[in-house]
Parts: structure tokens; sequence; C-alpha cells
């Protein structure tokens, strides 16, 4: 990506260096067990945090700030190319695009949505609209998911702004209504409706930024379909599990997180993102 000279978002909130107490938060290690298993068995974060109650306010103190240092600056030059892209696509609707908050955070931090720590990976919180992500995750995207690459990191971000987008469109509030008055499997099949549009609304700011901006490098678009491919529900239960239980998938198989994602970034249209159409997806 040719991100070095592109500009930066002012909406990047850095936590690092901010040690959460857990003396303050309710859950304790069973949190810490639902939360790796969370990362483990592909759950909405949300659910988790959500059923986890809280015995008062967050407890944070700050020990060394972490300075400016070329990851974070590329987190926000790639919150800040989702940013041009979904004001221009909200107005090209007649609509106006709320800038969601990114989160940078060290080890566990407490969002809006509920304690969280680092081994349940990037998240996105609706009841605050921010992205958390621990920058350590990208070592486990390059080392444990093998899916290296700067466009894989962006992917996931775009990823996470995507949710943002769905929370705009109402679509999170519809999903997680029909969701809770669900059985098990069908909620499932929601989630993997719901993370699937997400990688497309991912895929569509792919489109932007090499169309309008021309970010992209050769072999960029191969890193991000690598990184769709390693975090399927398939291939993460059969590396965790050894065997693959696709009722129990939340986030949709490899598969299927590279054809929507690609869908996204050969349209540039968020109405080709509605995997909620049809019986299949």
């Amino acid at each position: 990506m040719r991100w070095e000279d592109q500009d930066r978002s002012e909406n990047v909130e850095d936590r690092r260096g901010m040690r959460v107490s857990r003396g303050m938060v309710g859950g304790g290690l069973g949190t810490v067990i639902l939360v790796i298993a969370a990362l483990y068995f592909g759950v909405d974060p949300s659910i988790i945090l959500q059923s986890v109650p809280t015995g008062g306010p967050p407890a944070e103190t700050r020990q060394q700030k972490a300075g400016p240092d070329p990851m974070s600056q590329f987190v926000s030059v790639v919150l800040a190319d989702t940013e041009k892209t979904w004001h221009e696509v909200f107005r090209r609707h007649g609509k106006t695009y709320e800038e969601p908050k990114l989160v940078l955070f060290s080890g566990a931090v407490q969002s809006a949505c509920g304690f969280a720590q680092a081994a349940m990976g990037p998240f996105y919180c609706p009841e605050d609209r921010r992205v958390y992500i621990d920058l350590s995750f990208y070592e486990d995207l390059k080392n444990r998911f093998r899916a290296p690459g700067d466009f894989a990191q962006a992917y996931v971000i775009a990823h996470e702004v995507g949710h943002h987008v769905q929370n705009l469109l109402g679509i999170s509030e519809k999903v997680q209504g029909a969701m809770q008055r669900s059985s098990k499997s069908e909620a499932n099949r929601l989630s993997v409706r719901m993370e699937l549009q997400a990688d497309c609304l991912a895929g569509v700011w792919g489109y932007h930024a090499d169309k309008s901006r021309r970010l992209l490098d050769p072999g960029d678009l191969e890193e991000a379909l690598r990184a769709a491919s390693a975090i399927g529900d398939d291939r993460i239960m059969k590396q965790t599990r050894g065997t693959v239980v696709p009722d129990a998938f939340t986030h949709g198989s490899s598969e299927q997180r590279v054809r929507w994602f690609r869908r996204g970034f050969e349209t540039g249209d968020w109405n080709q993102c509605n995997t909620f159409k049809g019986d299949d997806v």
C-alpha cells in the first residue's frame, strides 16, 4: 500500500500504556476463558462482552504512554481513508456518515460493551461506536494465520468499520433482535450473514482506495484475500478442534469470506453486499 504520505485520521484514541484493573470489572478468570473461546470459535465479541457484569466504572491506570510509531500511523491512515470512502458513499445515497473512533490498546481494555482482552482480537462495539485493536494482533495475523502484508492489515480495520456502517444503517440492531428471538443455529446463520456483509463492505472500501486514490500496490488484493481465507470458521475450527462443524459457524467459511470481500472490491457498490437476500450465502 502507498500509505506513507496520506492523510491521517483525528479519530484514533491511543490507550496503550493504560492498565485496566480487573478488580473493578466482573468476570475475572472466567471472562478471560470466554474471551479466548470467542477467538477460537468465532463468536461475535459483543455477545461475550455484553454478558459480563461490571462491578463499577472502568479503572484505568496511566502508565508510560506509547509514542507515535509506524503501525499506529498506518492504522490512522487506513481509518482516514475509510472515512473518505464512506462519507462519499453515504452522500450519494442522501445520508450522512458519522465517523467512528478507533481505540488502540495493549493487553486489555474497557469498552461500552464490556471488558476485553487482546486475545479476542479486534472488535467493534456498537454501544460506543468504537473499533478496538491491540496492534499485537498483526503479529498473530502474520505468524499464526500466515497472512502477512499491509493490505491484509488494512482489511482487518475495514471489516470492523464495515460493522460501524451496519450500525449506522440500522442493520445491526435488526439482526441482533432477530438473533435473540432465534434458535442457536439460526442465530449463528444470521451472525454469518452479518460478518460476510462486513467483509463485502470492506471490499467496497478497497475498491475506492484503489480506483479513486491509487493506494494499492500489485499483490495487495491477494494479501487481503489470503487474510479473509485464513480467518474463515472452517479453517480456524480445523486448526483448533480438528473438525469442522458448519452449523457452529458465526463468521463464514474461508470461501465465503473471500467471495464476499471480492464482490465488494470488484463492484464498489454497497447494494451488492446484501448477504441477507436469498437462502444461500
